[in-house]
């Protein structure tokens, strides 16, 4: 009791202190550590501080700590990128990391500031600061005739997923690591992230922020049993058994992990020792039948469309011939095979290279390119420098290498492969953008999401990988991922990883593709759905307060 005492004391006293804190143990549940107790408590605490605020202001300056110890854990990732580049410091990249944060802080601050908003109308004279004298504004105090803490939770959970929807678009977006993602349970199991397909991600992100400040609420209300009972059920729905499906598709595939590490992947001396590397573990190893072959983001580094200057062939492609270099991958293939591989196209503009595109490129057994996919998400200085004008004078450059930009492609589309079915297709980050990664009006048969993980460090794979599955739930639809260095997988529709390779391994995974399941109310309603769910929590929120009133 001395101990939780002081706990709460040094809540109390350094609240600013104590949600950076809280932030920061939230992101423990995400991979690798899927530490999701830690996340309910450190929201639980989270909601407490917030409700108890002197006024908006503070609730929200409260949020936005919590999310600048957040994100920084979160994306502790990104530092490991600025180690494969030359162009900046290295040092710079443990400075990006936090600088990110206390951009993408803002949201967290805006769903615990609108929250105490909306709160303090309701509660008018209850909630928010009181005065208590002339020019002198004393602490909160709180009117449980108008809104109890449940009433809040609410409020608060429907604002979090408004705002996490607005970190996905705003400034192009950033939706790596939503807060729904802790709920997601290990490889083999779904946990809570099993409603997807009628919530969506923010919305379940709001769910998170609903059960922990439940938690709490309960806890202060003395009634532990609740508080109890609550915990065991998010317990019992985080451990669900495996859902795996018996049913198997007819679409035979073969997906390829090069194992080519990042300090090697732009040498052009080794461009060739690459090749035959992927290659040689794309043979095919039965005769007869279409097979699919995936390889991965970065896949080949010859540009393989016709029409640009020699000097691009040269530098880049074997034999500076685009032809043969088509040819042989056709050859990889084989008979009755189609490859879907990354690779790089060019945009020329007067004889010169004015962009290129991060594109997955469709090749049959004759070496004939048959459909193409464009990357619509690009990484803000990863794949394009913003703000060229005033940064790349200060010394900035992007983390990919090469001097020109990438452009985007349209976004998502299904590719009519013919035998080899509808593909979806999601390069890298892209995955991770909830309700933009099929195309519902041309519903595919499954996502391709070819992937260069090599410069994420140790969290950021697992993580892509997590998210990668919860689109898989989302719209029902199989996902297979290829990646450079790991982690590759097979998920079928229901989130379950069926085979997978981890990092740094060379290997391949032969298989069927995964049938999809029915379309879910996700894959037809898209973010719609999800911001529904925030109306409906909000409108509960004040529905249950008139009617405490009455």
């Amino acid at each position: 009791m001395i101990f939780l005492g002081r706990i709460s004391q040094f809540f109390t006293r350094w609240p600013k202190l104590a949600s950076l804190l809280l932030g920061a143990l939230a992101a423990t549940g995400f991979p690798p550590l899927h530490a999701w107790p830690i996340t309910i408590a450190s929201i639980a605490v989270l909601a407490m501080l917030v409700f108890h605020a002197e006024n908006w202001r503070r609730a929200a300056l409260l949020g936005w700590w919590f999310g600048v110890g957040h994100f920084t854990l979160a994306n502790n990732w990104i530092a490991t990128a600025f180690t494969f580049q030359a162009e900046m410091p290295t040092s710079l990249g443990w400075l990006a990391v936090p600088l990110l944060a206390l951009y993408l802080a803002v949201f967290p601050a805006m769903a615990a500031g609108l929250a105490r908003i909306c709160a303090d109308k309701i509660g008018a004279d209850g909630i928010g600061s009181r005065r208590v004298g002339p020019g002198r504004v004393g602490p909160s105090r709180l009117d449980p005739s108008r809104l109890d803490g449940a009433g809040f939770v609410f409020l608060f959970a429907g604002f979090w997923i408004v705002t996490e929807w607005m970190r996905s678009w705003v400034f192009t977006g950033y939706a790596w690591d939503p807060l729904g993602l802790t709920l997601l349970g290990m490889w083999d199991r779904p946990g809570l992230a099993i409603i997807l397909p009628w919530t969506g991600t923010y919305a379940l992100s709001g769910i998170a922020i609903m059960l922990g400040g439940l938690v709490w609420h309960l806890i202060a209300r003395k009634r532990y049993l609740g508080a109890g009972i609550l915990a065991g059920l998010v317990a019992a729905g985080m451990l669900l058994p495996e859902m795996r499906t018996e049913r198997e598709g007819n679409l035979a595939f073969t997906l390829v992990q090069p194992d080519i590490r990042q300090d090697e992947l732009d040498d052009p001396s080794k461009f060739e020792g690459q090749f035959m590397r992927t290659a040689g573990l794309s043979a095919k190893r039965r005769k007869g039948g279409k097979r699919l072959l995936l390889w991965p983001e970065s896949g080949v580094p010859d540009y393989l469309r016709d029409g640009y200057p020699q000097r691009y062939y040269n530098q880049m492609t074997v034999e500076g011939d685009p032809a043969y270099a088509r040819f042989r991958l056709g050859k990889v293939a084989g008979d009755n095979g189609l490859l879907l591989t990354g690779a790089v196209d060019l945009e020329i503009r007067n004889g010169k290279a004015a962009g290129a595109r991060n594109a997955v490129t469709a090749i049959n057994s004759e070496g004939r390119i048959v459909a193409g996919y464009d990357k619509a998400h690009l990484v803000p200085y990863g794949e394009y420098l913003a703000l060229r004008w005033l940064l790349e004078p200060l010394g900035a450059t992007r983390l990919v290498a090469g001097s020109i930009d990438f452009w985007p492609g349209p976004g998502a589309q299904t590719l009519d492969l013919g035998e080899w079915g509808q593909a979806g297709v999601q390069i890298c980050y892209e995955i991770v953008f909830s309700g933009e990664v099929a195309d519902a009006d041309n519903r595919p048969d499954y996502i391709f999401n070819p992937s260069n993980d090599g410069w994420f460090g140790s969290w950021g794979p697992p993580q892509h990988l997590a998210q990668a599955r919860m689109r898989a739930i989302e719209e029902g639809l199989p996902v297979l991922r290829s990646t450079t260095t790991g982690i590759s997988a097979v998920i079928d529709s229901n989130g379950i990883i069926r085979s997978t390779i981890g990092q740094h391994r060379a290997a391949r995974i032969d298989g069927f593709v995964p049938p999809a399941n029915a379309p879910t109310l996700f894959s037809k309603l898209g973010n719609w759905l999800p911001l529904g769910w925030a109306i409906l929590a909000i409108a509960a929120s004040l529905v249950a307060t008139r009617l405490r009133r009455s």
